[in-house]
């Protein structure tokens, strides 16, 4: 498996053919590719051969953010910066919510693709059709060379690009064989952010649980203790904890996997779920709770921002399991918490699984 569908030098991606580039593209998409979704490539294909014609660097296409479960249309790399580019091909307006994935997209890049921490971050949404661009280069307030996003059409692209490359002059050249290869890594600033926010929430608000509080502070000091007791020993250990529908498994899962967030002590963990619902929920709850809480004290935090740090410990399973399919070192994390495992496959059907997945790239 490929964390992309398509890479190439800028050079070589202008010469190649529309047609080639598109039949290389979905040679690599694992799922059917419909006309609408060819043409939008196509339009994409085009606009971008404009705003990169004369420059050296290296495009992905459908880029894979790690564990994530996310695929941005283009990453352009020039120099020291990284384009994060979406496009919205037939329309005329720049939508909220489409200014928001396309910051999520540089957030999560930034936040948890290991080369991204360093990079210059633009984040790009080009609605093909839109009458007027805005663009203004602008950072952060963090100083984390992220920057707050352009607003461009089809037209102006070439001039983002150009513009910034200016404003950023002189920074380090991002090796793109590098880029590609990059681990997931939670920034310390994420992990930090996540133990205040779950250490400041009282979970229980967001998941019932009918179980005594004794229980679960004996649960959890117990599977804490084999963990430390993993650790030293340099041993691999699993743990299995049982109950009925409300007894609080998954608050035991939760208050197990943050706290053990300490990166410098090597207690890095993550609460994985294949329940998509259950993780959405979760996250959500979480990072409305720290936005409320922040306007409590006067500070503006956003929803996006906030649900940041929720990523960093609670993950989809599925998303988890694919990035390190591509990615041959062992996980980031030392200790992985699954909800639900009750639901898993048992080896021979995983194995037949993964034996199509391999099949099918």
């Amino acid at each position: 498996m490929l964390n992309y569908y398509f890479k190439d030098t800028l050079e070589s991606f202008i010469q190649k053919s529309t047609e080639e580039i598109i039949g290389s593209i979905t040679l690599s998409n694992l799922f059917d590719s419909t006309l609408f979704q060819n043409k939008a490539w196509k339009e994409q294909i085009e606009i971008l051969k404009n705003a990169v014609t004369g420059y050296k660097g290296i495009i992905f296409f459908e880029f894979s953010i790690p564990r994530m479960g996310k695929r941005v249309d283009a990453i352009v790399i020039i120099d020291n910066i990284v384009f994060v580019i979406e496009f919205k091909v037939g329309e005329n307006k720049f939508l909220a919510y489409q200014i928001e994935q396309v910051w999520d997209y540089a957030l999560d890049l930034k936040n948890f693709h290991k080369p991204s921490h360093k990079a210059v971050i633009v984040p790009i949404l080009v609605a093909t059709e839109a009458k007027n661009s805005f663009i203004e280069i602008s950072t952060t307030s963090h100083d984390d060379n992220l920057i707050l996003p352009i607003k461009t059409n089809r037209g102006d692209l070439q001039f983002v690009i150009k513009n910034t490359l200016v404003f950023f002059q002189g920074k380090e050249i991002i090796n793109g064989e590098v880029y590609e290869k990059g681990s997931y890594a939670p920034t310390p600033t994420i992990v930090e952010a996540a133990v205040s926010l779950y250490n400041n929430h009282s979970v229980e608000d967001i998941t019932r649980s009918d179980a005594e509080a004794i229980n679960l502070t004996k649960t959890t000091s117990a599977i804490s203790e084999i963990i430390h007791s993993a650790k030293n020993e340099s041993k691999k250990i699993i743990c299995f904890v049982t109950g009925v529908p409300g007894a609080g498994k998954t608050l035991v899962g939760l208050k197990v996997a943050t706290s053990h967030l300490d990166e410098e002590k090597g207690n890095q963990s993550v609460y994985l779920s294949g329940n998509a619902p259950l993780v959405a929920i979760l996250q959500e709850a979480l990072a409305r709770d720290k936005v409320r809480r922040e306007a409590e004290h006067g500070n503006k935090v956003k929803k996006g921002e906030a649900k940041q740090a929720v990523k960093s410990f609670i993950q989809i399973i599925h998303h988890y399991r694919d990035a390190y399919l591509i990615n041959p070192e062992p996980p980031y994390d030392h200790v992985a918490i699954f909800d639900e495992a009750q639901r898993v496959w048992n080896k021979e059907q995983i194995i037949k699984f993964m034996k199509q997945k391999k099949e099918s790239t």
